[in-house]
């Protein structure tokens, strides 16, 4: 009879173990579920390129196909900003930059061709590079 106790009291714990297990399962799910609903927040690149302190940017530059007209735009923008913290050229390079990596895998390469283009023709506006 001695047996059956023990054998009865392994079972109790392994069923608290179990249990324990369960609801450290339990606890995570509504963090699961949070960082679901934060989801829509998380495309924060979206409110850098509308709210960027540093660039007040022509609507819809980066759409242009013209690698000139991009890098001027730019260049504009950069030198015309008292809010930056580097120079014109590397607010300007940094912008074009975030673009690109944020797009990512978004831009196709007929859309990514000019703006490569435009760092380009950026490093020749400011004198960085000859062309």
């Amino acid at each position: 009879m001695a047996t059956a106790v023990k054998k009865k009291k392994r079972s109790t714990s392994r069923k608290s173990a179990t249990t324990t297990r369960t609801r450290t399962a339990r606890k995570t799910a509504p963090e699961k579920a949070a960082s679901k609903e934060k989801a829509p927040n998380k495309k924060w690149s979206r409110r850098v390129m509308q709210t960027s302190d540093a660039l007040d940017l022509e609507s819809g530059i980066f759409k242009s196909k013209d690698a000139k007209k991009i890098a001027r735009s730019l260049k504009r923008s950069a030198e015309k900003s008292d809010r930056r913290k580097g120079s014109p050229f590397q607010s300007a390079m940094s912008m074009l930059n975030f673009y690109i990596n944020r797009a990512g895998k978004q831009l196709t390469a007929k859309e990514k061709e000019p703006l490569e283009k435009a760092k380009q023709e950026l490093r020749v506006l400011f004198n960085r590079e000859d062309a």
